[in-house]
Order: structure tokens, then sequence, then C-alpha cells
């Protein structure tokens, strides 16, 4: 079982996209990484990377690999095999002459098991033009849906989970009243609040889901003084047996990313997306909020909603992103690495001809865009599945005030220390007590 397929695999069924694909030690690790401190290059300059192979910390002697470097998620434009007589090597892995990332990935087997491992290069990333097309009528469609979304009740039912509730914090399964389609009627948004117990008012936090189906629970960042929403996406209840979310995501909700997405007003993110702006009417109304200071954070698919919803709503004053999904989506059609769910990956345009006219209404870049709020954006080189392509083609959209934070090394998956980062600065924006 390669790497890779184990990080998408585990992308996909943990629970909660803040351990999502979290790294494994194993008996021999295959370390890959361009030579060049910060791992960027200007256009026109050679990139080498060096190969260790190890065992218990040291280099393993007389090691045969298996390489090949070109563009992400692209067919390989070279291919060869070496011997690393010591453990340690270096590969010749040529240029670009455009603004982009060229990827290293490297195979070794040993006593039976390939071990399997890649390091990224940036070319001027921040010099990566979006492929995406912004719609003439962008403002009007989202305009207007948000109009029609306000003619509906919040309607929100709060529940009071006491086994979830501490000395500090209560928590309440929330049911809303989302925009209602054509296509589903009444359509309902559920979230997890977690709301301090002490008398006062507050800054809030809406936390938005990385891809997937599950339950939500209390979140202790409540503690510290702030409201944190936490919701889901799907018109289900937060508060279900974890077999219902597995049934669901191997079942009725397998592949919603791509449901209805011939038709602009039809596909799935349009209620998604209006939900997100439901949630935030929610916030204002409850008694505890500051009704001024709120921001909104997540990871992949809630990575591009933290943008998505700020660039929608700019009662929203601060994000953190991060490695943002749905972002440039149209990249493979360029012949370049395009955002999750790589719907274009294998398009077939006679099959499908109004998918491209559909995205433009829904890609982060078209979002990015429009955005007002400070941002706090991270991520790294290595991701698969949100290629770096892709995330700075929407991050390099960006007008409002902004700062990027690189962990290199990481693929789909953050460090500890990468989250504690990104929350203490929110915690600071919002003015509440950091970790420290």
């Amino acid at each position: 079982m390669t790497k890779t397929f184990i990080s998408v695999l585990l992308f996909y069924l943990v629970i909660g996209w803040e351990v999502a694909a979290q790294p494994q030690k194993k008996m021999v690790e295959v370390q890959v990484a361009p030579t060049r401190e910060g791992w960027i290059y200007e256009t026109g300059d050679r990139v080498e990377f060096e190969v260790r192979i190890l065992k218990n910390g040291q280099p393993l002697s007389n090691t045969e690999i298996r390489y090949q470097t070109g563009l992400e998620k692209m067919p390989p434009e070279k291919e060869g095999t070496m011997n690393l007589k010591n453990g340690i090597g270096t590969i010749k892995g040529g240029t670009l002459d455009e603004p982009g990332f060229l990827r290293c990935e490297v195979w070794v087997e040993y006593q039976g098991v390939t071990y399997h491992d890649w390091g990224t290069a940036g070319f001027d990333p921040e010099e990566i033009d979006p492929t995406v097309e912004m719609p003439a009528d962008f403002d009007e469609f989202w305009r207007s849906a948000k109009e029609e979304l306000a003619t509906w009740p919040i309607d929100a039912k709060l529940t009071l989970q006491p086994d979830l509730s501490t000395g500090e914090i209560n928590v309440y399964h929330v049911d809303l009243q989302n925009v209602r389609t054509s296509w589903r009627g009444n359509s309902r948004f559920y979230g997890m609040l977690s709301v301090p117990k002490a008398p006062g008012k507050y800054p809030a936090i809406l936390n938005v889901p990385g891809a997937g189906v599950r339950s939500y629970g209390r979140d202790d960042r409540a503690a510290r003084g702030v409201i944190v929403f936490k919701i889901g996406i799907h018109g289900v209840p937060v508060n279900l047996p974890d077999e219902v979310y597995r049934s669901l995501g191997a079942g009725a909700l397998s592949g919603y990313q791509n449901f209805n997405l011939n038709d602009r007003d039809l596909y799935y993110y349009k209620r998604v997306y209006m939900g997100c702006v439901r949630a935030i009417d929610f916030i204002f109304s409850l008694p505890e909020f500051d009704g001024e200071t709120l921001a909104v954070t997540g990871g992949s698919q809630g990575g591009a909603l933290s943008i998505i919803t700020a660039g929608l709503d700019d009662r929203v004053k601060y994000l953190a992103a991060y490695y943002p999904a749905l972002s440039d989506v149209t990249g493979y059609l360029a012949g370049r690495a395009g955002g999750w769910p790589h719907m274009f990956m294998e398009y077939d345009r006679k099959k499908y001809p109004d998918w491209v006219e559909t995205v433009g209404y829904y890609d982060v870049v078209n979002f990015a865009k429009k955005l007002t709020a400070t941002g706090w954006y991270s991520w790294g080189f290595n991701d698969h599945v949100c290629p770096p392509t892709s995330m700075y083609a929407a991050y390099n959209a960006i007008t409002a005030p902004k700062e990027l934070h690189k962990f290199l090394e990481t693929e789909h998956w953050t460090f500890p220390e990468q989250r504690v980062q990104g929350d203490d600065w929110l915690f600071e924006k919002l003015g509440v007590k950091s970790s420290k």
C-alpha cells in the first residue's frame, strides 16, 4: 500500500480535518527535499533533490531507488533508477520556465515492503495566476442567493447537551432553517455550539468542516472566552451515532462534491455556501455574542469554506485557512494541477459540457478576490490532495491583508505547532487569551 494511497484514504475516513492523514513512523524512512533552503526557485533555475534512505535513523547503504520528476498530479517528465551507495544521493530535477511546482517522488523496496516519499520545489509561486474564469454575473448570482436566504427565518432550535457541557462551557446541538431548494424542499443546517457559561459578551469563531460527514462535539476553545460554532454541511444532525455517518459517506453522500455540477443553481455546494451564511446569521442572533468580532476557520474543504464564507459575508473580520480545497479546479484544463476534488483530472467535456461554467461560481479563487477580512493562511508544498499550485492561485488573488505560513514538508496534515500558531493568531485578533 503506497504512502499516497494511505494519505488519501485517511483523508476521507478520519473524523475531522484536524487529524486528517497525520504521518506515521515507519521502519524505513524515505526523505526527499530540494537542496535549496526554503524550497523556492526562480523560473529557469535548476533544482536538485537530496534523497536519504534511513533505517534506525542511519543511512541505509547500497539502496536501489526508483524516482520520477514532473509537475504535481501530471504524468512524469523524467523517470529513472539510482543506487545510493551510502544511502544518500542527489537527483537532478530540471527546471520550469513558468511559475509552478516541480515534484520528485522516490520509491525504495526493502525486505519486500515498498516505501515512498516526495519533495516539491516552488518556482516563483507568488506569480502563479488562476485559470478559472470569473462569471460576469458572479456578484449578482450570490447577491440573489443571499436575498432568497434572508426571506426565510433562522428558526433556530437549540438543544442543551448535558453530557458534553462542563463547568465552564454550555454545549448545544443547533438546528437552523437553511435556504429552501426545489429539489430538497425544506432544508435544515446543523451544528454544535460551545458557549462560555460566565455572563458576558464574547467574540465568535465559525468552524467550517473538512470533507466527509461526521458528528461534532464540544470545542474546548470556548473556555478561553470565545463562542465556537462547529457546523456540518449536509443537512444532517451532527449528534447521531457514528455508524449513521459511515453509511451516509459510503452511500447517499458518496461523491457529493460533484452532485448536480451540471447546473449552477442545483450544484450541491450552493446550499452549503448559503448554510455558512445562515450560520453567521445565527451567531449574530446570540445574546452572548459581542455583535462584531467574528472569525471563520477550517482546513481542506474547511479552508475553502473559510475563504468562501468571508468572501460572501463581510461580517467576517478574520479567517484562518489551512490548505484550502476547491481552489482553481480548472488547472487541469491548462496542463497543470487543479484543486480538490479534481473533477477535471480526467474530464470528458462531451459528457459534462456545463461543468466549466458552473465551477466559476463556486471556485475559491473568485471568492478570494472579494475578501475584505484579514487572513492567516498555511499549507505545505508536499500536499497531494490540495496541490500548492492550486492554493497559490487563490492566495495570489487576495488583495485583503494576508499572511502565509509555510510548513514546507507537510502534506495534507498539520504539525501541532502549526495549529497552535493559527489558533494563537485568531485569539489575538479576537482579543482573547492565547494558549501560552
